[in-house]
């Protein structure tokens, strides 16, 4: 019988891969390591519109040596102990506040971290936030060094097929470059602890071992997502830019980002589900599960029968979410990336279903999402 997934909807989590990559793997080391190596008016980080990341100019080759030199001084790596024992990522320089940003599985545990410019400048780190539902963390650097600038962050989502580049240092290697290209945006990345994060980018350029945390960056330097995981060869995926804009700033006010919760498991409807439930176009999202004295108690009805297509169990007589605040919802990723990027717990968002062969509307105030 062929599975039918239904995932958890909640901010920044997919529970299962349904339209995402089952066993995505991290990419930090874990290899023992051996050790080698202000001031001013504070500011934010630079944003740069996601259409300036231009296509390549005349000589591929220049364009990548030039987009290294412009930025590679601002790509660090991370030496962490933890009580499990040592590990090792990448980072980029964030602002002019000393932050540096790098995933949470890098940082996790950790006891102590050590930074190391691509100088050979060595530094002491401490991490003042993170979040493990978007795999991101911000360390503070003491006294980083003088060449070391923030890198741009786009301010929207990358284009597919725009060229990049990977920077950090996979297995260990320091300043490192990869190259390839946007192979698809907005994607839903599965993780192993049992949840997916959405609006992650996909990439061909190569990620490896000790490259997690390092910025995936366009031509002219800006920051379109933070390297994370691979799937296979020519695999990759990184946490997009609106995501880092979204989140970091909160791990750098707070320590810590407030995720919302809807409490419901959905199905997407697939032609079978639509026939199942006989619906006369496959669009939306089921309502399987709701949970039990959560935020959409009372308000979304879920699942309460099964029909027979194709030797198939098919859920039937759930709302199927079509929108959510007029933004249209086709699949889980759709929903789950609104609720990241727009929502925040305590916000009441507009669900629009179809309910009884009707669409209708209903709200929902939103909860926070408990730590895993």
């Amino acid at each position: 019988m062929r599975a039918l997934v239904a995932v958890l909807v909640a901010l920044a989590l997919v529970v299962g891969a349904v339209g995402g990559v089952v066993g995505a793997i991290f990419v930090t080391s874990a290899s023992p390591v051996q050790p080698v190596a202000d001031g001013g008016q504070a500011s934010g980080p630079t944003l740069v519109s996601s259409q300036s990341n231009g296509q390549p100019q005349a000589g591929g080759n220049a364009t990548y040596a030039s987009l290294y030199e412009r930025s590679i001084d601002s790509v660090v790596s991370l030496r962490v102990s933890t009580s499990a024992g040592p590990s090792q990522g990448s980072g980029f320089v964030y602002d002019d506040q000393d932050h540096v940003v790098t995933n949470e599985h890098v940082v996790a545990g950790a006891d102590e971290v050590e930074v190391r410019f691509q100088r050979g400048d060595w530094r002491t780190g401490t991490v003042v936030g993170t979040d493990v539902y978007t795999d991101l963390a911000v360390v503070e650097v003491d006294d980083p060094p003088s060449y070391a600038e923030p890198l741009p962050v786009a301010d929207g989502h990358p284009v597919t097929g725009q060229p990049v580049a990977a920077l950090g240092s996979p297995f260990g290697l320091e300043g490192s470059i990869t190259s390839g290209i946007v192979s698809g945006a907005n994607r839903s990345m599965a993780t192993a602890q049992g949840f997916s994060i959405p609006a992650t980018v996909q990439t061909d350029a190569p990620i490896n071992p000790g490259n997690s945390g390092g910025p995936l960056v366009s031509l002219d330097g800006t920051v379109v997502g933070v390297n994370r995981a691979k799937e296979g060869d020519n695999v990759g995926f990184a946490i997009s830019a609106s995501v880092v804009n979204r989140v970091v700033p909160e791990l750098v006010a707070d320590g810590e980002y407030r995720h919302t919760f809807v409490g419901v498991r959905t199905l997407p409807v697939t032609p079978m589900v639509a026939e199942g439930n006989g619906l006369e176009t496959p669009e939306g999202v089921l309502v399987v599960d709701v949970l039990e004295d959560g935020p959409s108690t009372g308000t979304l009805q879920p699942s309460d029968g099964e029909a027979q297509v194709d030797g198939n169990r098919v859920p039937t007589g759930g709302d199927v979410i079509v929108a959510v605040d007029g933004t249209p919802v086709a699949t889980n990723e759709d929903l789950s990336r609104h609720l990241l990027l727009h929502t925040k717990p305590g916000d009441t968002v507009a669900f629009t279903v179809v309910r009884d062969g009707e669409r209708t509307n209903v709200s929902v105030t939103l909860d926070e999402r408990p730590q895993p």
